[in-house]
């Protein structure tokens, strides 16, 4: 795993920490999707998207969801 990628699944994760507080794990992601929309770039979505897709090991239970909640966010558009 390269530096960049180490990086970015620490970020995802401290976000998702940072939004527990928003209910149960399942609003915590949507709020941790939504940031990940608006502030990542391109290219650092789409490497959280393959590790979760490939490995995924590293990231939290709201992590996750909220990776899978974010392509759902990409496919509708």
């Amino acid at each position: 795993m390269n530096s960049e990628l180490h990086h970015l699944i620490q970020m995802i994760n401290q976000i998702s920490d940072n939004n527990l507080h928003h209910g149960d794990n399942a609003q915590a992601a949507d709020k941790v999707a939504t940031h990940l929309k608006k502030f990542w770039a391109r290219s650092m979505k789409q490497q959280i998207i393959d590790y979760a897709g490939s490995d995924g090991s590293e990231l939290t239970d709201v992590s996750k969801l909220a990776v899978a909640r974010l392509i759902e966010l990409r496919q509708a558009g």
